[in-house]
């Protein structure tokens, strides 16, 4: 918890807009999304909702933000872990790939909520950084790829939204939900136990069969 001192230059804006983004992550690790408000935000920083007015407007605006940075840390470490001329078997590309995303589940938990919810709330000025920052990664990966596999550079997006999506899908399934558990203990049914890494290393070698095949 920060006392709220208001910014006076562009770097102190940062600060406070970090400080702001390390509050709801901390929320989001613990609660569900519809449990975190402006007001749970402002007071885990310690700070007057009005306080935090002064830097974003919406809930959604936030998130949005965390999105950002989850996306800029997956694609930062897909492009790191597959450099140029690094001759890996599409079965270690897949197994690498999906380590990274496993570590980056972050970024699929706030897809789940991204277009439908998110993306619906915030200025166009924060949507227009958060898209154009993510078709900047989409251009360095339709560039890296074709060079470490034979794929053609069309089919790199394509590629790319499919292992998100499945990503997504599959990750909704892995967060532990205390109501889901509740419910199947009452129906006296257990839950399937999901290993994410396994079934996106899977997807991804399927994935890159069907794109290079």
């Amino acid at each position: 918890m920060s006392e709220f001192i208001r910014a006076r230059s562009a770097e102190q804006k940062e600060q406070r807009l970090s400080e702001i983004k390390q509050a709801a992550r901390g929320l989001f690790s613990q609660h569900p999304y519809h449990e975190i408000t402006l007001t749970t935000i402002a007071e885990e920083l310690g700070w007057s909702r009005a306080n935090l007015y002064k830097y974003v407007s919406t809930k959604e605006e936030v998130f949005l933000l965390l999105a950002g940075d989850e996306c800029a840390a997956y694609f930062g470490a897909l492009l790191a872990a597959l450099p140029e001329g690094c001759g890996l078997a599409p079965g270690t590309i897949a197994e690498v790939w999906a380590g990274i995303a496993n570590a980056h589940q972050e970024y699929f938990r706030l897809g789940d909520l991204l277009s439908t919810i998110i993306e619906t709330n915030v200025t166009v000025e924060r949507l227009m950084d958060f898209k154009r920052s993510y078709y900047l990664y989409v251009d360095a990966m339709r560039e890296r790829l074709p060079r470490i596999m034979p794929l053609n550079p069309d089919q790199v997006e394509p590629l790319l939204l499919a292992v998100y999506y499945h990503a997504v899908g599959y990750v909704s399934g892995c967060w532990n939900n205390p109501l889901i558990t509740q419910a199947l203990e009452r129906l006296g049914m257990e839950r399937p136990a999901l290993d994410f890494r396994a079934e996106m290393r899977d997807f991804i070698g399927m994935c890159l069969e069907h794109y290079t095949g």
